[in-house]
């Protein structure tokens, strides 16, 4: 009985908490005259610029998407609206027809600012398209979304993904966390979207667990941002850099895919290593929080920002933490997840205007205050508290 009134009143509260999220992006982010969404938005709802981001508009398509085919209150046409605005919007400006990149930042109708030598816009770009397709059951957004996909494992695969980017001598070749988790999520992605192409892709989601499971280093207790393509330590600060967001993240993603498979080494793995190891590693036990950065050899980090609050690495520890309660029933998880959800509300939650602040000081002071920017976006936040609903509601269903 008492953990149905702990799932009740958590649910309640994610649920509240998500619509308040939403109404923020629904009300101020929309461009009614050229499509897309504002990626600047300061405290109250005010645009600050008018420049919009890649990455932003395709992780708002798929969030937007996503709400309208898991949860009954999110399936109106205001949200697939906007997603296909939003979608048709990208599909119109973001991609060059000639390198098939997809520009970081375009001006408010649509012309090219910036291009980055990496895969992530054209990441979430597809995964846009993707869930988009899911929800309105259009052949033309499934065939685009694929087709970026098979582009970036096609420049992953050569180690073509930085276009026009020198091959240095005194460069190595490196695996860096992120660009197999982008890459096993755009897998489950297409999992969940066109069930029927599970096999096409199995040998890259092999490749990306494997990928990922070279970040652990030193029997276990560390989670290093960077190894080489070997999967061994890599010298200098660059190869002692741990980032515990980013190794908490990883850990539910392989989590998820250990629970799809019924692996349950890989799922102690994930638990162990990525999910619980890090938090121990990455909490800052004097003010709360996590760190964005850490040297595991104790120097001091290089990144200026280090010791910054982010929300992002939160909000995935928010779900790592759960998805781990629901897969093992351990108390000890609740409990976390208890404390992070708590932190979290406290700290970076608006419950006047909306949204969540992204960027605290060490002491948990505002370091910023816009809602959005050219990296925070709709996506991290109500992801989380959507997973986290979808989640509670099933281990309802369960304890019924």
């Amino acid at each position: 009985m008492a953990l149905r009134v702990w799932m009740e009143n958590h649910l309640q509260k994610v649920s509240d908490e998500l619509d308040r999220v939403m109404n923020f992006w629904l009300k101020y982010s929309h461009d009614e005259l050229y499509g897309g969404f504002f990626s600047c938005i300061g405290k109250n709802g005010q645009l600050y610029d008018t420049l919009k981001f890649g990455w932003l508009q395709g992780r708002q398509v798929w969030m937007y998407s996503r709400l309208y085919n898991e949860l009954d209150r999110y399936r109106n046409s205001k949200i697939l609206n906007a997603a296909i605005r939003g979608a048709e919007f990208m599909m119109a400006n973001l991609k060059d027809k000639n390198s098939k990149k997809c520009y970081f930042s375009v001006t408010r109708n649509g012309r090219p600012v910036k291009i980055q030598r990496t895969i992530f816009t054209e990441c979430f770009y597809a995964l846009g398209l993707l869930e988009l397709g899911r929800a309105t059951k259009d052949e033309k957004y499934l065939v685009e979304g694929l087709a970026m996909i098979d582009q970036i494992i096609d420049w992953v695969k050569t180690e073509n993904a930085f276009p026009g980017l020198p091959k240095l001598s005194g460069s190595s070749s490196v695996n860096v966390m992120n660009v197999p988790m982008m890459l096993l999520s755009l897998v489950d992605e297409i999992e969940t979207v066109m069930e029927k192409l599970e096999d096409k892709y199995a040998q890259i989601r092999e490749w990306c667990i494997k990928q990922i499971l070279q970040h652990v280093q030193r029997n276990g207790t560390v989670i290093l941002e960077k190894v080489s393509s070997e999967g061994k330590e890599l010298p200098g600060f660059d190869g002692r850099m741990f980032c515990p967001g980013h190794a908490i993240e990883a850990g539910w993603f392989l989590l998820n895919e250990a629970l799809k498979m019924g692996d349950n080494e890989l799922k102690k793995t994930a638990i162990k290593h990525f999910i619980k190891g890090s938090y121990n590693r990455g909490w800052d036990e004097k003010n709360g929080g996590l760190f964005y950065f850490l040297d595991v050899d104790g120097f001091s980090p290089v990144q200026l920002e280090w010791s910054l609050k982010l929300w992002w690495p939160h909000t995935e520890a928010i779900i790592a933490f759960l998805m781990a309660f629901q897969s093992t029933g351990k108390q000890y998880f609740a409990t976390f997840f208890d404390k992070l959800f708590s932190y979290t509300l406290k700290e970076f939650s608006d419950p006047e205007m909306g949204e969540w602040y992204g960027y605290l000081t060490r002491e948990n002071h505002l370091n910023q205050d816009f809602k959005a920017g050219p990296y925070k976006g709709c996506f991290h936040v109500p992801r989380a508290l959507m997973m986290c609903e979808i989640m509670l509601k099933q281990m309802l269903d369960k304890n019924n």
